[in-house]
């Protein structure tokens, strides 16, 4: 459970991040954040794997370049699905997954949860 907030307040302030660095995202306030990053979460748990696994042939002959436009997607899928979380388009959509990808995982690595215990 407690992995779980961690990962929630993490894809949270990364959403932040991005809406503060990307022009064309913006939330309109902090409930908005908190269900974005939740239905973000639900997409990348659940849509995520099937459409890769879908679109196998793609992702291979692209070398995996193609998982960037399937990221892209599930963004701007959840601003679709939340009210509050505004995408511009497609374009934006893109340079935030890449920027919410990268601030992720920059958070995880120095906030990260103990997966010993």
């Amino acid at each position: 459970m407690k992995q779980l907030i961690v990962r929630w307040i993490i894809n949270s302030t990364a959403l932040l991040v991005v809406a503060h660095l990307v022009s064309g995202v913006s939330l309109d306030n902090w409930m908005t954040v908190f269900a974005a990053a939740v239905v973000l979460g639900l997409l990348n748990a659940f849509l995520r794997p099937i459409l890769i696994f879908l679109t196998l042939p793609v992702t291979v002959v692209t070398l995996g370049l193609f998982t960037l436009v399937i990221n892209a997607f599930l963004f701007y899928l959840a601003s679709m699905l939340v009210r509050g979380f505004h995408v511009a388009g497609f374009g934006q959509a893109f340079i935030a997954a890449f920027v919410f990808s990268i601030v992720s995982f920059l958070l995880s690595l120095f906030i990260g949860s103990n997966n010993s215990r």
